[in-house]
């Protein structure tokens, strides 16, 4: 589906070759347009849209391109893409650290910690006995041997295909049903309202924490699908704190409330509300908040982005 987009070429400034030419304490950021790599994802949506608002009142022009997590890799990789929010480890560790360690992406912090990933069952159903990934196999009719998936391609999706593939938790003969996350979803809320048997990926933040009561299953058999601890990185390309230092900063600052982040996705995808205007909303309503993910950064006129981006939500 990603494969024929193509990615813009990077634009820059040359702030850097006219810098004698500067005002005194002038911002001397190379980055003109901020472009984002936004999977399909509810939580990167929103989190990208609230530091693209924070980026724009600083001065930035932001662009967001909804992409598979591979094309976005490949976009920073070559100075394609300037931020990706969606690191999630470990699902996707082996497709970032061959990057990081060939020195062309940097892991710059991780932006949620403690969240967490994994197959989830209806209530219902583990107090029916399903604890554990070891325990499915047993109840394959009651499943219709199907697991619901998100996106092809992402980290979890492949863990789940690999234990399928090497028959761990005796999943061998069990399918993996890929979609959007909105139709997995969809598929499982109706399951749920039918009180079927249905096992799905899940993980927070994420507001089907707060409308479904689920449970996350413990692993077995080593099959690295289940009860997944995660962090969430913002990654960056290895010439990103060189080209623009203010932005660097910002991003290396920019850590965000699991709570907070439930709250976004919450009103995006439950409540329905563009992004923009959650986005707008809470930053008018949390600048303490904004004002340390701002501490020491300056706007691209060389004025404290705390005052700029406060001017803009008064």
């Amino acid at each position: 589906m990603f494969a024929n987009v193509a990615l813009s070429p990077r634009v820059l400034c040359g702030a850097a070759l006219l810098a004698p030419l500067l005002i005194a304490g002038q911002a001397q950021a190379d980055v003109d347009e901020v472009r984002f790599g936004v999977p399909p994802w509810p939580g990167v949506t929103v989190k990208s849209e609230v530091a693209a608002q924070l980026m724009e009142a600083m001065g930035y022009d932001t662009r967001q391109r909804e992409l598979a997590v591979s094309v976005i890799l490949e976009g920073l990789a070559g100075d394609d893409l300037e931020v990706y929010l969606g690191g999630w480890y470990p699902v996707q560790t082996d497709m970032v650290e061959p990057l990081v360690d060939a020195g062309k992406i940097e892991k710059l912090v991780s932006n949620i910690e403690g969240a967490n990933s994994g197959l989830v069952v209806p209530r219902y159903v583990h107090e029916a006995g399903i604890d554990s990934v070891a325990d499915l196999a047993a109840h394959r009719e009651r499943f219709g041997g199907e697991i619901q998936g998100i996106e092809a391609g992402t980290g979890v999706n492949n863990a789940i295909l690999a234990a399928i593939d090497q028959d761990l938790a005796g999943l061998g003969d069990w399918n993996l049903r890929e979609s959007s996350t909105a139709a997995m979803l969809a598929q499982a809320e109706q399951m749920m309202a039918d009180e079927e048997w249905v096992t799905f990926v899940g993980w927070e933040p994420h507001w089907m924490n707060v409308s479904f009561d689920l449970v996350y299953l413990e692993d077995a058999d080593d099959a690295g699908i289940a009860a997944i601890e995660s962090t969430v990185w913002t990654i960056v390309p290895a010439s990103l704190a060189g080209n623009d230092p203010e932005l660097h900063r910002f991003l290396s600052q920019f850590v965000v409330d699991i709570e907070d982040q439930n709250d976004w996705v919450n009103g995006y995808s439950y409540e329905d509300r563009p992004a923009d205007e959650v986005a707008r909303e809470w930053i008018g309503a949390n600048l303490d908040t904004v004002a340390e993910w701002l501490d020491g950064v300056e706007a691209r006129d060389g004025t404290p982005a705390i005052e700029a981006v406060s001017a803009s939500y008064d």
